[in-house]
């Protein structure tokens, strides 16, 4: 598994992250088992959030890996905070217990890596950089991130928070690329020119900040997988004859589609299946050229202009 560095941190993370929003789901051994499974194939990196099983996938991973100092030496976690039951809340009231939660859940005592989630309309920015400069001096937060945010949205949080933002979370996947699609389509009149975000790619690779894409099998928001759907013959033609030529599976050429953006951005997965999360993982093995990489994004019904 290939390494990236996060942002402008000293961590060395892998390239693939787990995403832990389903493990509440699991048993502690199928739990263990996932966790043992992404550490063999070179998985260091777990992403999780507060609200992920209402809290029960932060417990379940430190109960099945029976945390202690030595098992949390030897990974990197995150985790998010800011979704509240119908809102948004940014305030440090809220971040600070949050953060509480998850150390008491993951039974560690320190996050490596804290997003907030989404953003919150009645963000006070001054009351955030309280928050993190109080969880920094603390030792209780490392690093902080933001997640689904656009550029201006950092902005302002960036004029009061002294801490460097080094990761956002984004939704992105073969099937799910406004923020590419925009910058392919200049000053053009249709659909794709559209700038949905801000040009927050481009920000992010001026800032040093690192893309995670989070739902990188998913076709619109939440809308279903577009592996292996049959309502999407074309690209899945595509992934399979690449996915032969390479040797690995469909899974994987997708991922292996995002490593290949020169943003070095972290895909995000969050299969539970031990299979496939060593199948996928793989994808860091794949080095795709510039023509396969627009052969897939033109399979996945783009236009270029």
């Amino acid at each position: 598994m290939n390494k990236l560095k996060l942002g402008t941190s000293n961590l060395e993370v892998s390239e693939i992250s787990l995403g832990c929003m389903r493990m509440a789901q699991l048993s502690k051994k199928d739990a263990r088992y996932v966790i043992e499974n992404a550490i063999e194939t070179g998985i260091n990196f777990f992403d999780h959030a507060d609200i992920y099983g209402s809290g029960k996938s932060e417990e379940i991973f430190s109960d099945a890996i029976d945390m202690n100092p030595t098992v949390r030496e030897s990974m990197f976690i995150q985790t998010k905070c800011g979704i509240r039951d119908g809102s948004f809340d940014f305030s440090k009231e809220h971040i600070l217990s949050s953060v509480e939660g998850s150390l008491k859940r993951l039974k560690t005592e320190y996050i490596d890596v804290l997003l907030l989630h989404r953003p919150d309309a009645l963000v006070e920015p001054e009351d955030v950089a309280e928050a993190f400069k109080k969880l920094k001096d603390s030792g209780k937060v490392r690093h902080f991130g933001v997640s689904n945010h656009n550029p201006m949205q950092i902005e302002l949080l960036k004029r009061y928070v002294k801490e460097d933002l080094i990761t956002n979370q984004l939704q992105l996947s073969l099937m799910f690329t406004p923020m590419i699609d925009a910058g392919l389509n200049v000053n053009m009149q249709q659909e794709p020119a559209i700038v949905r975000d801000s040009n927050v790619l481009d920000y992010s690779r001026l800032n040093d900040m690192t893309v995670q894409a989070w739902s990188p099998f998913q076709y619109g928001m939440f809308k279903g997988v577009f592996v292996g759907n049959d309502e999407f013959p074309e690209v899945n033609q595509k992934l399979q004859e690449l996915a032969e030529k390479k040797g690995v599976t469909d899974s994987a050429m997708a991922i292996a589609w995002i490593l290949r953006h020169p943003a070095k951005i972290q895909p995000v997965v969050g299969t539970m299946n031990p299979q496939r999360l060593a199948d996928i993982a793989k994808a860091s093995e794949i080095e795709l050229t510039r023509k396969e990489w627009y052969e897939l994004y033109l399979a996945a019904g783009n236009k270029l202009p």
